[in-house]
């Protein structure tokens, strides 16, 4: 029945804002997301105890206390703040933990707006529908350069050939009901990637595309470097394909060792040369190369489980102001 009644127009809606040294971007995002907040409460489809939720992930500037002053001038804004820099994925899981029980559905976004507000109003229409979850997904990457759209594309497909159940050109824009929120706070882990375990939670889904714009102020939050740690994070994560990896190639450097000797007894018996000196070293660097190769794989593993087995929490809140 609960879940029923969470499902007429007029729910309480938490957009869910990570921030982290936004104190550019910030004054703007507010600006839009007041207007949409507004526009959505004036017209009935979200009730007037809906908010905008920010996210401080332990910010380095005066993200904090613009997220303060905001909610000092306007009861629209609440705020989070972390007592430490926790990353992107653990500031947006305290963010719906936090929502959880005090929305009837919440969406996520980047604080850079760089996702299409305006794609709110079709995902809160699939959840009136019946959707528990809606996903945000890009229409198109045209926009982005060479490198970044073949390393995305690539990145998809090759979590998919991996078993991982994601949504291709999906990042964290996202509607969830509280039904599913509930779902998602039984997942323990600490190694998190909300991207490949959202999925997981079943329920009816829905997707909107929308076109990806440029980032309203400031730089981006995610190099190079992180953009790499989070993709890692993703494939450790959900797949343990690259463990069974190291077993077929073992058993073909096996196999290409013993054709090797073939070939050299061959070669021996019909007394024809060869060069036995570049073979060794051929073979030594095959060989510890793929044993160096496992070894990291199998270590990443083993680390992971480390975290796991310490049971610390994901996040850590300092203090709210709602």
């Amino acid at each position: 029945m609960d879940n029923i009644r969470s499902k007429f127009r007029g729910s309480t809606l938490y957009i869910v804002v990570p921030c982290y040294n936004e104190e550019e971007a910030l004054p703007e995002t507010a600006r839009r997301l007041r207007e949409k907040m507004h526009t959505l409460i004036g017209s009935g489809t979200v009730s007037e105890e809906s908010r905008v939720l920010l996210v401080n992930d332990g910010s380095k500037d005066r993200t904090w206390q613009l997220i303060k002053s905001l909610h000092e001038a306007d009861r629209l804004f609440s705020g989070v703040c972390l007592s430490r820099n926790r990353g992107h994925q653990n500031a947006l899981l305290a963010g719906l933990m936090t929502a959880k029980d005090r929305a009837d559905v919440t969406i996520s976004m980047d604080a850079d707006l760089q996702d299409d507000i305006n794609a709110v109003d079709e995902m809160l229409e699939k959840y009136y529908a019946g959707c528990e979850i809606v996903y945000g997904v890009r229409s198109s990457r045209e926009k982005d350069s060479f490198f970044k759209r073949f390393t995305a594309e690539g990145y998809y497909k090759l979590l998919d050939k991996l078993g991982g159940e994601i949504v291709y050109n999906h990042a964290d824009y996202r509607l969830m009901s509280k039904t599913a929120l509930e779902a998602l706070s039984q997942f323990g882990e600490v190694n998190l990637f909300l991207r490949g375990t959202v999925p997981m939670l079943g329920y009816k889904t829905g997707v909107v595309e929308y076109e990806r714009g440029e980032r309203i102020a400031g730089e981006s939050k995610y190099p190079l470097k992180k953009m790499l740690s989070l993709a890692s994070e993703g494939i450790t994560s959900l797949s343990t394909k690259p463990l069974r990896a190291i077993l077929w190639s073992g058993v073909g450097t096996l196999f290409a060792d013993f054709v090797l000797l073939l070939v050299f007894i061959i070669q021996a018996i019909a007394g024809l040369p060869f060069s036995g000196i570049k073979t060794l070293i051929l073979l030594v660097l095959l060989m510890g190369g793929l044993i160096l190769t496992g070894i990291g794989i199998i270590g990443e593993y083993i680390g992971k489980i480390y975290l796991e087995t310490k049971h610390r929490p994901s996040f850590i809140i300092e203090s709210i102001v709602e």
